[in-house]
């Protein structure tokens, strides 16, 4: 593969991965609100789902391209803005793992509230706090990581 060829899949994918997650995060704090125990369980069902579908492969494929591409450069780990990004998006990682299972969790209890005509338990929203504040440093690291990879040049280290 050729560099441009996975500098854009790069790019691409850190955008599907980011756009994602900020998307699917907004739906499920907007569907919570409503209080709506049916909207809610459909809309935990497309979350998860979309996590399986595009997070997932981005949080694999975004690492290993970048990685890829620091060899193509040449660019040692320890440059500064690679070790950075590496830290921050692992730490979005440490973050997401957990809400991966909140999120599937949350999807199962909705579902049963649905089918039951019955209220969400607390535990529900003792969950939904948990995402929520989990999504936040995962979302600054990555805010910080897509800055990383756009400003790297404003720290003298190449293309």
């Amino acid at each position: 593969m050729t560099y441009a060829a996975l500098k854009t899949l790069h790019i691409l994918s850190m955008v599907l991965l980011f756009g994602t997650g900020l998307g699917s995060a907004f739906y499920k704090w907007m569907a919570d609100r409503s209080n709506n125990v049916a909207h809610i369980a459909v809309t935990n069902r497309y979350v998860v789902l979309a996590d399986w579908i595009f997070t997932t492969p981005t949080v694999i494929f975004q690492p290993v391209s970048g990685l890829w591409l620091a060899y193509l450069l040449d660019f040692p780990l320890t440059t500064p803005w690679i070790a950075v990004s590496l830290i921050l998006f692992s730490l979005a990682a440490i973050c997401w793992l957990p809400v991966v299972w909140l999120q599937i969790r949350m999807r199962d209890i909705s579902a049963i509230a649905a089918a039951e005509v019955s209220p969400l338990p607390a535990i529900y929203w003792r969950m939904a706090r948990w995402w929520f504040w989990l999504g936040v440093p995962a979302f600054i690291s990555m805010v910080l990581v897509v800055t990383l990879m756009v400003s790297k040049n404003l720290l003298g280290a190449g293309s």
